[in-house]
């Protein structure tokens, strides 16, 4: 038999492989939403004050920053997951929003006392920031690695890094529903901070834990 008479037989009456594993990966992420919302509230608690309408405004702010970050990380992690997908992915643009939370920062303390400063960037919650948001990464972090994996990705170290920062988004989005730190300055050293950590841990472990 000839190659071209094989390949041509091989070829014949091939199905198309389904993989809903792009569907996957939304639920995961849809899903460590919920979980870590359910989560916070279950074991930490919703911040007391919510009936001031100051208190709401800033947890609508810390929640859009999350999502502001999240919404381009989940769309570039989906890019991330397929072969090849590395080449239709601008990390530029998702420092975008890290930057302008850290400009906001710096014209909220060149407006505020010196003295000030300390009590405005540390407050009295970082250590549980610090603690919370990559301990209640964890579950999310693991539900998208599972996912991820499904779709066989090639840059392990990207696809590992936005993967952690992924989930670092969604635990801060869970962990601001309890949070009563509203500081411009603490959002952006400790919230943006401890996504960031997430961020750096996934493209650490990305190259183990997606390898297939």
């Amino acid at each position: 038999m000839k190659t071209d008479d094989l390949i041509a037989m091989l070829g014949t009456n091939v199905e198309p492989i389904r993989r809903p594993a792009g569907r996957t990966l939304t639920l995961a992420i849809a899903g460590g939403v919920l979980l870590a919302a359910c989560g916070v509230m279950a074991t930490m608690g919703l911040r007391p004050d919510l009936v001031q309408s100051v208190s709401l405004l800033y947890l609508l702010l810390k929640i859009g920053l999350m999502l502001l970050i999240l919404v381009p990380a989940s769309i570039f992690l989906k890019r991330l997951a397929r072969p090849g997908g590395e080449r239709r992915v601008s990390l530029a643009l998702l420092a975008l929003p890290f930057l302008v939370v850290m400009v906001l920062a710096i014209v909220a303390l060149s407006m505020t006392p010196r003295s000030h400063w300390t009590a405005e960037i540390i407050g009295d919650e970082w250590i549980e920031c610090l603690v919370s948001i990559p301990v209640i990464a964890i579950v999310p972090f693991a539900a998208i690695i599972w996912a991820v994996r499904r779709m066989a990705p090639t840059d392990l170290v990207r696809a590992g890094a936005v993967s952690g920062l992924v989930a670092g988004c969604i635990s801060a989005l869970g962990y601001a529903l309890h949070c009563t730190a509203d500081s411009i300055p603490f959002i952006a050293v400790w919230y943006g901070g401890t996504v960031v950590l997430c961020t750096l841990a996934g493209a650490l472990l990305g190259p183990r834990l997606l390898r297939w």
